[in-house]
């Protein structure tokens, strides 16, 4: 029997990705009954269902940003776990976000689709790396999809942050980045450059740093940015929600540096307009190259691309003779790296 194409079955409706048979989203946009979730940031991970499945982190991630939890009913699933689900065997892979992301990969009747949610090739020590899944439709994000995202080494953009701090011993660094995902890499790649000083947190990325803690991720020592005096903070490093560095919070430091840790800092007028003195081009999510070469990896007949530049990786794919096409999902964003 020929397996039916994923499209007679994984439709595209106002509250997002719908696995008919399974009488389940992917990562739905409005309440629904059912939701497979693939990672806690909120453009992904919305209140009000009745019933989802993620992994451990994400649920637990899902509890502390909606301050209870996840859903009426919350399901937890390891990486590698199968689960028949009325003829639809799901099961979730590591896609190297943030704490607890994952692929989605969906089985029915023969065909195999991989929603690939968010996702990152870089090294992060804070989460479970991707891992390519072999099917034969790969639904992609393309966020960074243009051939001028090409993401540096993070290490190198770090050096750039401690290089500052060296030489404006005075001044308080203070670097805006998400809060769930951008601040514990940050944190993380301090540590692994042989940072071992306090680093101070805006109240809002507090909650989502404890959670990562006791989900065995060691951040160091943190300290509440709110509460510290303007001398304890010079020559400090401070992490704070892109909002907060333009505003009048920032202007409490020392002569603040200010920072954006994003993978948007590439380009240049962006880091003008909004006033950064250092911009540090770190992502979450897979630049051009990452996304073509994992694209290759997976070895997908066929490609669906979603909420990024989906037009020039289409381009680009039909350049390698592989079939895809743009789900032109809406309500997807950038929240990392906004």
């Amino acid at each position: 029997m020929i397996p039916p194409h994923p499209q007679t079955w994984l439709k595209t409706l106002p509250n997002g990705l719908f696995c008919e048979p399974g009488g389940f989203y992917v990562d739905p946009l409005r309440p629904v009954d059912r939701g497979v979730i693939s990672h806690a940031h909120a453009d992904h991970a919305r209140p009000g269902h009745s019933h989802v499945l993620a992994t451990r982190g994400t649920l637990a991630l899902m509890r502390t940003r909606m301050g209870g939890r996840a859903a009426g009913a919350e399901q937890e699933m390891a990486y590698g776990e199968r689960l028949n689900i009325n003829g639809v065997t799901v099961s979730l892979h590591p896609a190297g976000h943030v704490l607890g992301s994952a692929q989605i990969a969906l089985e029915y009747l023969g065909a195999k689709v991989v929603v690939s949610g968010d996702y990152k090739r870089q090294i992060d020590t804070t989460c479970a790396p991707f891992e390519p899944q072999s099917c034969d439709v790969f639904v992609t994000e393309a966020t960074f999809g243009l051939p001028v995202f090409q993401h540096p080494m993070v290490e190198d953009e770090i050096a750039k942050l401690l290089s500052s701090v060296s030489l404006f011993p005075e001044r308080t660094h203070v670097v805006g980045c998400y809060a769930l995902g951008k601040c514990q890499r940050v944190i993380a790649e301090l540590r692994r450059a042989g940072y071992e000083a306090p680093i101070y947190l805006h109240g809002a990325h507090m909650p989502v740093c404890e959670t990562y803690r006791q989900l065995g991720v060691d951040l160091g020592d943190l300290l509440p940015a709110t509460v510290a005096n303007k001398a304890a903070l010079k020559g400090a490093i401070v992490l704070a929600p892109p909002s907060a560095i333009a505003d009048r919070w920032a202007r409490r430091m020392e002569d603040p540096v200010v920072c954006m840790a994003s993978g948007w800092m590439r380009i240049r007028q962006r880091a003008k307009a909004g006033g950064i003195e250092l911009p540090l081009i770190i992502s979450d999510h897979a630049d051009w190259n990452d996304l073509l070469n994992t694209i290759r990896e997976v070895g997908a007949p066929e490609v669906w691309v979603t909420h990024g530049s989906e037009e020039a990786l289409l381009h680009a794919l039909s350049n390698l003779q592989v079939r895809a096409r743009a789900l032109r999902l809406i309500g997807y964003g950038d929240e990392g790296d906004a």
